[in-house]
């Protein structure tokens, strides 16, 4: 299998000034500034194979962002090696562009005052789409993402959910080898984040495109990624199956419930760790394989108006991985 993404000893830099508080302080900034030198990335490497679709995980400012920045050439590398599809990304070659996509949950492309279908055609315009494909992918899109009825209202009059299904629309008309996801769940609410992600694995399996994925959200990743690469403060500290990552450090369940009525705080601790109370809101943390039998055990002795059943955050998995030193990577 070919090799989709390269990238090796890849170091990003950033320059920076230093702001000074105070009047005193804007006018030293002014005539004297102090720089800095921020470290995005230290010296990461991995590799993709064609149709891999992977997760690209990590907590804020881990150095996610500034990674699919730079594969998809918006950003250049302080140093280092990084090919994509056989390009060099910051090249920005015409056919290059034409073959990769950047989605990013908390950006969009669509024109706020038109409906979608305006972006779509001007993006059947900018690569160049033959008018037949055109109209095959849109309608294949359009099916799948269940848009239809949505193609000539206003993008502000649309939901966020219903926007992020366009904005998949516009950044796949072209059918990109490459895609690049950040956060492409964030905000929404949980029926059109699964609609978004069975679109993702959709899109994966029919086209046999490349994925890399970033998500806050476990559940992007217990759906879709068979592989995950983990990233904290610029350096990757762990490459490999995401199972072996949730054996090895998400030991534990998270359990919250809303109580409908008193309870004593000291029998809810023999289900499990309470972690936080917030009358009528508990949190507690019980053990993976335990945590079926602790919901049952919840709701049929404690009166409990609601619970839901979580994973640990990202956040804390990712503390886990770097407090245990793990920066083995997986055999490629």
């Amino acid at each position: 299998m070919d090799k989709a993404i390269i990238v090796d000893h890849l170091i990003k830099n950033f320059e920076i000034t230093e702001k000074k508080p105070g009047i005193i302080g804007s006018l030293t900034n002014i005539i004297s500034p102090t720089k800095k030198i921020v470290r995005a990335l230290k010296n990461i490497s991995f590799v993709l194979e064609e149709g891999e679709l992977v997760g690209f995980i990590g907590p804020n400012g881990a150095g996610k962002t500034t990674t699919l920045k730079i594969l998809s050439g918006l950003l250049y590398p302080t140093a280092g090696f990084v090919e994509v599809i056989s390009y060099n990304p910051w090249e920005r070659n015409p056919e290059f562009l034409k073959q990769i996509s950047l989605v990013m949950g908390q950006k969009n492309q669509l024109w706020w005052d038109l409906p979608a279908i305006e972006t779509f055609e001007l993006n059947k315009a900018i690569y160049e789409i033959p008018k037949r494909e055109f109209k095959e992918s849109l309608d294949e899109l359009v099916s799948l993402l269940g848009v239809s009825k949505l193609l000539n209202i206003p993008v502000r009059r649309l939901s966020l959910g219903q926007r992020m299904r366009m904005e998949l629309i516009a950044a796949l008309i072209h059918k990109p080898k490459v895609l690049f996801l950040d956060e492409p769940t964030i905000g929404l609410d949980l029926i059109a984040q699964e609609k978004v992600r069975d679109f993702i694995y959709q899109y994966n399996q029919k086209n046999k495109a490349t994925i890399l994925l970033t998500s806050h959200n476990m559940d992007d990743l217990v759906d879709l990624a068979r592989r995950v690469i983990v990233i904290d403060e610029g350096k990757i500290v762990f490459d490999g199956l995401f199972q072996e990552l949730i054996t090895r450090f998400a030991k534990e369940k998270i359990i919250k419930i809303h109580l409908g009525g008193e309870v004593d705080i000291k029998k809810l601790e023999s289900i499990g760790e309470v972690k936080k109370i917030k009358i009528p809101e508990v949190t507690i943390a019980v053990p993976r394989e335990a945590c079926a039998v602790a919901a049952s055990e919840l709701l049929q002795n404690f009166p409990i108006d609601d619970l839901t059943i979580e994973e640990k955050p990202i956040e804390d998995i990712v503390r886990q991985v770097f407090r245990g030193g793990i920066t083995r990577k997986a055999a490629r």
